[in-house]
């Protein structure tokens, strides 16, 4: 089948092998996978299924033994190593379970600093982080550190810093396994009003709880794709 306009991502035959010494550990077998843009996918199974080796290999922070990716329509092998990192920072949003935030900078600083790598001028990225923390609900903290707030507050920054670079995907690796429920569920509140605004979601989890918040679950089990389930309308 011919990739559409529609389609954002496509995975044909992923394989990625890891060698420790003599020892072969296949994390992905013939992964064969379409997010289409504007789509909110889940990736659920257990520990040790491949999901974070998926999510890497989407990310462009690891690449498949085997198999080919497309994105937005480019070849990624194809790309330079250059050409890999632009993409990662103009193109994919990171939301990581450890939020990733530095310490010594301000909330307003955590998410203005990716916008300053890309050379974007100072009035427009100060625009485009106010307009974010307003969006996550933590315009009022931007001058706090991320020691003064709570677990759900740091991962809303990291939502807010991921969505200020207007990626074409947003990454999402088990954004709640470091939160309470009230926060889990706060947070994955916020990434369905994205997506209803027309984000694109890709989320990893272990809890069907938040799995079952997206329109499709991609269910892995061994590096396989086990079972697709369409919650979609």
């Amino acid at each position: 089948m011919n990739q559409t306009d529609q389609t954002l991502i496509r995975l044909e035959g992923v394989r990625k092998v890891f060698f420790t010494d003599e020892v072969e550990t296949h994390a992905l077998s013939g992964i064969h996978l379409e997010i289409n843009r504007g789509e909110f996918v889940s990736i659920a199974g257990p520990s040790g299924c491949g999901k974070s080796t998926l999510l890497s290999i989407l990310g462009l922070l690891d690449s498949p033994t085997e198999g080919s990716y497309t994105l937005n329509g480019k070849s990624v092998a194809s790309l330079s190593l250059a050409e890999r990192a632009r993409i990662r920072n103009l193109e994919v949003g990171f939301i990581f379970q450890s939020f990733n935030l530095i310490g010594d900078l301000t909330v307003f600083e955590n998410v203005e600093l990716p916008l300053a790598y890309r050379r974007m001028p100072q009035r427009e990225r100060r625009e485009r982080v106010r307009e974010v923390l307003e969006r996550v609900g933590m315009a009022h903290r931007s001058n706090h550190l991320p020691s003064q707030l709570s677990g759900g507050q740091q991962q809303r920054v990291a939502v807010a810093r991921a969505l200020a670079g207007r990626p074409a995907i947003l990454l999402s690796d088990e954004p709640t396994g470091n939160l309470d429920s009230k926060s889990g569920e706060a947070v994955m509140g916020l990434l369905a009003d994205l997506h209803r605004d027309g984000a694109t979601v890709c989320m990893v989890t272990h809890d069907p709880r938040y799995a079952r918040c997206a329109d499709r679950i991609i269910n892995l089990f061994d590096g396989r794709v086990l079972e697709e389930v369409s919650h979609a309308a």
